[in-house]
């Protein structure tokens, strides 16, 4: 196994530097289905029963506040905040703490591995990243498709400020009208 050393004088392994790497492309991915969404988006309810994207990214803290309890103990209930801006300043948090434990060598409780982090509350996480870009449709303010496999994704950048999309992709059949490719803008 890969060992590599981190700013912090800790060593981390192949295990835990993809943890962190799926963590940034969560960042990523979560900013491009809110990146430039309408102002009244936050608020968007598909149906009945249907979480708003303000709830939905509650949602998402909640999960990853459910995986840093496998390096901290306790528990983690997020109550729902005043606005999506203020949610999306909380998820971030949690992306960077989480990050954090990871990267420092904070043992896992529980009995739970890097692998069951993945396939369970990241995995989920990752969803319902892809259920906001799904919102973003449905509320008629739909997100243009890239390649994510060239995506500049850093382990270093979990904040909101993610880059543009590296290579967005030229055709769009269901593209809203107005939409220009990335070549004629």
């Amino acid at each position: 196994m890969k060992v590599m050393s981190i700013d912090v004088g800790h060593e981390m392994d192949d295990k835990r530097e993809l943890l962190c790497h799926f963590l940034a492309a969560l960042a990523y991915r979560t900013q491009k289905a809110l990146r430039d969404a309408p102002a009244d988006f936050e608020s968007f309810r598909a149906a009945e029963g249907v979480r708003t994207p303000a709830q939905m990214v509650c949602h998402m803290t909640s999960v990853l506040g459910y995986a840093r309890t496998f390096f901290v103990g306790g528990t983690y209930w997020p109550d729902d905040l005043p606005s999506l801006h203020a949610e999306i300043a909380r998820f971030h948090e949690m992306l960077q703490d989480l990050d954090r434990h990871i990267k420092s060598g904070s043992p896992l409780l529980d009995g739970m591995s890097a692998e069951r982090l993945l396939q369970g509350p990241f995995s989920d996480a990752m969803t319902h990243a892809g259920q906001l870009a799904m919102l973003r449709r449905l509320a008629g303010a739909p997100v243009a498709p890239e390649d994510f496999s060239v995506a500049q994704i850093d382990a270093n950048r979990l904040g909101p400020d993610q880059p543009e999309p590296a290579r967005p992709d030229e055709i769009w059949p269901e593209a809203p009208a107005g939409w220009m490719p990335p070549s004629k803008r």
